[in-house]
């Protein structure tokens, strides 16, 4: 069976393909274990024990059947225990795919495994084509309620898509906010075609429920379904193949739950996806071994998931309670200039560019041992005082060395998106911005590495800057420095293997800060001096000091301050 998809006539057929096979491709690689798959069916309560013909299950992007095999085998095996005909199941699973090749493979695979139950091949061969069906699931008509929804939905950043598919989808689901994957849309829809009594069960990169682009879906959770169960799967390894998807199971049903079940899996091997289970179940019989906790209440609203420990989170909630964030007044968060193509665009002194159009930058690899090592690197400056892009017939030289790159500058999407602005940087550059003092802080690290340009360089795209007046820079940064200020970030950021954050904007602004008038100048001084000695021993005990705070909850990071 073919799906008939359900598209506007503004929408042209080639760029809906286009569109799918950039979503077919990407989730085709990303193989769920085995044993993770049952992990995730047990949790959705499509267990062979239950008569599964009165059920609905939905996968809504097959590839070749990772869920969609096991599936059948426990629909197959609760069949023969309830006396149901195999001919009686063609409404009991439906299961979605883009590519044709998956469906085929899909199809073949789920027939032989019929065939192998003591179905008639006939009769196989029928129920194979009616559960896999080839088409975008985003796009399919209305759909009936569905009892059990599992999978592994795939990871499509929206802006790969084609412009009209983008905009089309945007349309469709409002969880698709700012720069959102396309898993968000899954899960929306998956959601709303959930049965009164319904679960959703996903293995899924958990992003949304922290980023800014996730708001608009953890809203939609938080205030029409329930959370029935989350697994953190950071330091586990769910998938066949190696891929950075920072991935977590959750289950979530309509109507709200007493309690919500937390834990985390270190490896995700079969003994452990089992001893998880049971850690659960001990749960739901009000007790615990430790494997797992309840959380008694969840977060409202689209507030971001911050899945600690009930004292971490008790901290987090009375510091946010007390205290300002840190963009506050003219205290302001940005990151450095992203060119579209850095070998193009940063160069040396020696460039054949006029002068005044060289700006000095700086690098993360720049920062070293807590000072800046001027590499006498330049970002060029494409970009008039003011506003508006120069005319490169008043830069003969830039204009020369520009016509020589021609062809990878204007492969750049920030190019071919406006070929008149052809030789543009992705971002403005700012040569007012390099006399200002800042604090300088790497979007990847164990910890936070703050470091303060006193007014000498512009920042790359790999660096986040921190600008104030309010504050005397030493001070913050040495309060940015602490393990208080690196405890709401890693209350809130994107975990990653081998213990390293993202210290992205967002997550900045989530540190909170005593106002400046608030800490004496003797802690004040103590905290300038401790900052330009780096001393971070002193830095964290003045630190609580400035938080009014006796101890901070341990919390386990790598340590890169040094």
């Amino acid at each position: 069976m073919q799906l008939t998809i359900d598209l506007p006539a503004s929408l042209p057929s080639e760029a809906y393909r286009v569109g799918l096979r950039a979503s077919g491709e990407t989730h085709g690689v990303v193989l769920t274990k085995p044993h993770v798959v049952d992990l995730i069916l047990e949790l959705a309560g499509y267990t062979s024990d239950r008569d599964l013909a009165q059920l609905r299950l939905l996968e809504p992007a097959s590839g070749q059947g990772a869920f969609l095999l096991p599936a059948a085998e426990r629909l197959l095996q609760a069949a023969g225990r309830h006396g149901r005909d195999p001919s009686e199941l063609s409404t009991a699973i439906r299961a979605y795919d883009i590519d044709p090749e998956q469906v085929a493979i899909a199809r073949r695979a789920v027939s032989a495994l019929l065939i192998a139950h003591g179905v008639k091949r006939g009769v196989a061969q029928r129920l194979a084509a009616a559960w896999v069906i080839e088409g975008d699931f985003l796009l399919a008509r209305e759909q009936p309620a569905y009892d059990v929804i599992v999978g592994n939905p795939p990871y499509v950043r929206i802006e790969q898509l084609a412009p009209v598919l983008q905009q089309e989808y945007r349309r469709r689901f409002s969880s698709i906010y700012d720069r959102a994957d396309l898993y968000v849309a899954f899960i929306e829809r998956a959601l709303k075609l959930l049965s009164p009594e319904g679960v959703l069960s996903f293995v899924c990169a958990d992003r949304w429920t922290l980023n800014k682009y996730g708001a608009p879906l953890r809203r939609l959770v938080t205030e029409a379904f329930g959370v029935r169960c989350y697994l953190d799967l950071h330091q586990a390894s769910p998938f066949e193949s190696a891929v950075i998807a920072y991935p977590a199971i959750f289950s979530i049903g309509r109507g709200k739950v007493a309690r919500v079940k937390v834990a985390a899996l270190k490896t995700a091997t079969p003994d452990e996806c089992q001893a998880t289970l049971e850690a659960l179940k001990t749960l739901d019989q009000g007790c615990s071994d430790g494997a797992a906790v309840a959380y008694e209440s969840w977060f409202r609203g689209d507030e971001p998931w911050v899945l600690s420990s009930p004292e971490h989170l008790a901290t987090l909630r009375q510091l946010e309670a007390r205290l300002a964030p840190l963009e506050t007044g003219d205290t302001r968060v940005r990151i450095g200039v992203a060119t579209g193509n850095d070998r193009v665009y940063i160069v040396g002194s020696e460039a054949d560019v006029e002068a005044d159009r060289l700006v000095p930058l700086v690098l993360r690899e720049d920062l070293v041992a807590g000072g800046i090592r001027d590499a006498k690197r330049f970002v060029i400056n494409t970009f008039r005082p003011g506003s508006g892009l120069i005319d490169l017939a008043d830069y003969p030289r830039l204009g020369r060395y520009l016509a020589r790159h021609s062809e990878a500058v204007r492969a750049r999407h920030v190019a071919r998106s406006n070929p008149q602005r052809w030789f543009r940087t992705i971002d403005r550059v700012y040569p007012e911005l390099v006399p200002v003092p800042k604090l300088l802080i790497p979007d990847i690290a164990g910890s936070n590495q703050v470091v303060l340009d006193e007014g000498r360089f512009h920042p790359h795209h790999n660096l986040y800057f921190v600008t104030s007046t309010a504050w005397d820079l030493r001070v913050l940064g040495a309060l940015l420095s602490s393990t208080v200020a690196l405890f709401f970030v890693w209350s809130y950021a994107v975990k990653m293997r081998g213990g390293y954050l993202r210290f992205q904007a967002q997550y900045l602004r989530r540190i909170r800060l005593p106002a400046p008038s608030a800490i004496e100048p003797r802690l004040a001084q103590a905290l300038a001096t401790a900052f330009e000695r780096r001393d971070f021993v002193r830095i964290d005990a003045l630190a609580l000091r400035a938080y009014q705070l006796d101890v901070l909850p341990p919390f386990e990071f790598v340590d890169t301050r040094a």
